[in-house]
């Protein structure tokens, strides 16, 4: 993880390639105080790697994966599998991700990236900095048995302080913690379009009509239902709140 925070802190200062005429693809330049830098060539070369990781980590380290999760089950609570299309579910979350680690983005790039561009730290200093924000926000919202869990399938003993959690245990714990945050949301989503169904099916039998597709019967009211409660902004604020560590 600290492998791939370093190599999207190089992203701003591969813009200036076109500062550095000539510049050779493998190269260390000789920094103050005798140390050694990359050169912004090789910088572009690394940031083509991050670029494919980037929806990797968007996945695994972020609010992404509750989202998106809770919206496809509201989706398919509400009857209609291909509406919202895919497109615009992935959108919705991608921003309201982008809402939700905004603070975080912000102290990355403070404590981090910005003092990196400036030049009065080095690159894995930088990257340590990065990583601070980023490793609270996923233990805040890590489950302490799922922690244990991969701590021991690693064999690592209790660790004393959070910092002393690896980002290999630190993971996976994050994102089993959200796909399980992610059901119990979508289950208490889903209890009340189940009641509408189970209530449209029993007037339909009671009534002899039971060719008749409950489903064809209970969406306008699930619809309906959904947007007199202002569904959409309930859902999302709830999401949003649901990060709240304190």
């Amino acid at each position: 993880m600290k492998r791939i925070l370093v190599l999207l802190l190089l992203l701003l200062p591969a813009l200036t390639w076109a500062a550095e005429p000539g510049g050779r693809a493998l190269e260390l330049v000789t920094a103050s105080a005798d140390g050694k830098t990359w050169s912004v060539s090789l910088q572009i070369l690394l940031l083509m790697t991050a670029l494919t990781l980037l929806p990797s980590l968007a996945l695994a380290a972020t609010s992404f994966t509750r989202i998106v999760i809770v919206l496809a089950i509201l989706r398919q609570a509400i009857g209609m599998p291909q509406t919202p299309p895919n497109q615009v579910l992935v959108g919705l979350a991608l921003f309201l991700s982008f809402f939700v680690m905004g603070p975080v983005l912000n102290e990355v790039y403070d404590n981090g990236v910005k003092p990196y561009m400036a030049g009065t730290i080095e690159l894995d200093a930088a990257a340590a900095a990065a990583e601070k924000p980023l490793r609270s926000f996923m233990l805040g919202q890590t489950r302490e048995p799922d922690l244990e869990l991969f701590a021991n399938l690693a064999g690592h003993e209790e660790y004393a302080t959070p910092e002393a959690v690896p980002m290999s245990v630190l993971l996976p714990s994050f994102m089993t913690s959200e796909l399980k945050t992610a059901f119990q949301i979508g289950f208490l989503t889903f209890i009340p379009f189940l009641i509408i169904d189970l209530v449209v099916s029993s007037v339909l039998m009671s009534m002899g009509m039971m060719m008749l597709s409950p489903m064809l019967i209970s969406l306008p009211f699930k619809i309906m239902l959904f947007v007199l409660v202002d569904g959409w902004s309930l859902i999302m604020g709830t999401l949003a709140a649901s990060f709240a560590t304190s």
